[in-house]
């Protein structure tokens, strides 16, 4: 299982991101999917989940801002990030549903 998240950087409060994670290594297609975040300081926390079928569901923290879609033609996990804020300053990794997590991307919101 190979997973490399992508698409982080510096955004301003307010602002957008669109992280990818591109899988090799399994099935992708018939593999449900997540992505997580860790901040400095603490621990890992459960972003988003997309099922092998579509079905999403989201942390409490994110729903309504955070979009988490999938490609399986190009073996590609997303994660849409809107109305971004400090608090969301975080490595974000995605992650197979059975827990394999792959290299994360940085993610920093600051003015």
């Amino acid at each position: 299982v190979q997973l490399q998240a992508y698409g982080g950087g510096l955004v301003q409060p307010g602002g957008s991101l669109r992280l990818s994670c591109q899988a090799s290594g399994f099935d992708f297609s018939n593999t449900g999917m997540q992505w997580f975040r860790q901040a400095p300081g603490k621990e890992f926390e459960r972003v988003a989940s997309i099922t092998n079928g579509g079905a999403t569901s989201y942390g409490v923290s994110f729903k309504g801002r955070f979009t988490i879609s999938r490609d399986n033609s190009k073996n590609t996990l997303f994660l849409q990030a809107n109305g971004l804020e400090p608090e969301d300053t975080a490595i974000y990794y995605c992650a197979t549903a059975s827990g394999n997590k792959g290299q994360g991307t940085q993610v920093t919101v600051s003015s």
